[in-house]
């Protein structure tokens, strides 16, 4: 690996642009600069070629930044040459200039270039080379380099978009998980801190009026804090696209604590785990202990006086999470994201949600889980 080592960071310098530019006119100008100084001691006909050759690399070092201007360059070096009968056809200069124009520009500019260029060129290879047909090699290696240029183009313009929308994904699972984290935290305490003000407001004497108001003025504030915290989940959800979060550290052994809590917020609730405890899957037990919240907190919101029963039960291959209560709904409020998020994480594991009031009288949630997502 260390050996590999020092061709990566090799490699990754010589990609950038203006060392890959400089290097690359270096190495043709130092052949073409090679042939010259050897004919200059060897007198050779090919001398006033490789002088050419050696002058129209040097419009490449700007082919990115004003890759219009290396081509135009080039092609009046290349004409040059051809016309007065030192220069090759199809140069290199010209293929390298020519790719830039497709790679580094676009829209009509490009047609505009590419087509002028297939003239130009035409004209003087028929012009050089006077016989039938010889214009089309001229105006062919142009437009191909152009073309070639274009593809390039397109495929990068692709892949940067490709890895756009994957960042922009990334940004709207988090959002997602915020938002649900959010709402299944600090909602949950927020509301048995309601409760517990309410019922402490409720069994405080008439006479202490100071504190009957302190207390209201606290029931007041969370139920504005719980208002705008929604407000927040309705930003933070407005451009979600999906996406699923990650365990938080509570899970199915937590549980027992929950239920005391719920009891100590004044809702009456039991536990019952019934099967061969198993390490649940962290996505798996973070939805249980999730589901049961949201379940105990409707409860608690929507049917004063209920008592509740969680019923979590371990089956091979799959865990059941079964929450009812015998209360009566009360006067509709504001729509959360309670049962969403509910399905949403459900769905996320692979599992199966119920929901809704039972034929007794009072509210189900049932809710099935595979260890293993299908």
């Amino acid at each position: 690996m260390r050996f590999v080592r020092p061709f990566q960071a090799a490699w990754r310098f010589f990609q950038r642009p203006r060392v890959f530019d400089t290097t690359l006119v270096v190495v043709l100008a130092g052949i073409s600069g090679t042939v010259v100084v050897v004919t200059l001691v060897n007198p050779s006909p090919v001398l006033p070629s490789a002088a050419q050759f050696l002058i129209t690399t040097l419009p490449l070092l700007v082919r990115r930044g004003r890759p219009l201007l290396a081509a135009g360059a080039v092609t009046v070096l290349d004409v040059i040459g051809l016309v007065a009968g030192i220069g090759n056809t199809e140069s290199i200069p010209e293929a390298i200039a020519y790719y830039s124009v497709g790679r580094y520009t676009s829209g009509r500019t490009t047609a505009i270039a590419a087509a002028a260029g297939a003239v130009v060129f035409g004209v003087a290879y028929q012009v050089a080379m006077p016989r039938p047909g010889s214009w089309i090699s001229g105006v062919i290696a142009p437009l191909i380099m152009v073309g070639w240029g274009q593809l390039i183009r397109v495929r990068h313009e692709l892949k940067e978009r490709r890895q756009r929308e994957m960042a922009d994904d990334a940004v709207r699972a988090e959002r997602r998980r915020i938002a649900r984290e959010l709402h299944d935290v600090v909602a949950h305490h927020l509301s048995v801190v309601n409760a517990l003000v309410g019922g402490a407001r409720a069994t405080l004497p008439q006479d202490q009026r100071d504190a009957r108001e302190a207390l209201s003025s606290a029931e007041q504030t969370t139920r504005q804090a719980l208002a705008e915290m929604r407000q927040l989940l309705d930003v933070l959800r407005a451009d979600d696209g999906g996406g699923a979060d990650a365990s938080t550290g509570v899970g199915a052994a937590r549980l027992p604590t929950l239920i005391e809590e719920a009891r100590t917020a004044g809702l009456p609730a039991s536990l019952t785990v019934t099967g061969q405890a198993v390490a649940l899957p962290a996505a798996v037990d973070h939805a249980v202990y999730r589901i049961v919240q949201e379940a105990l907190t409707n409860t608690r919101k929507h049917a004063r006086g209920a008592r509740a029963t969680v019923c979590l039960a371990y089956e091979p291959g799959a865990v059941d999470v079964l929450v009812l209560d015998d209360g009566v709904a009360g006067p509709a409020g504001t729509p959360g994201f309670g049962l969403g998020g509910m399905a949403e994480r459900v769905a996320l594991s692979g599992g199966q949600l119920e929901t809704g009031p039972r034929p007794e009288g009072g509210f189900r949630v049932y809710a099935r889980i595979p260890l293993e997502k299908p």
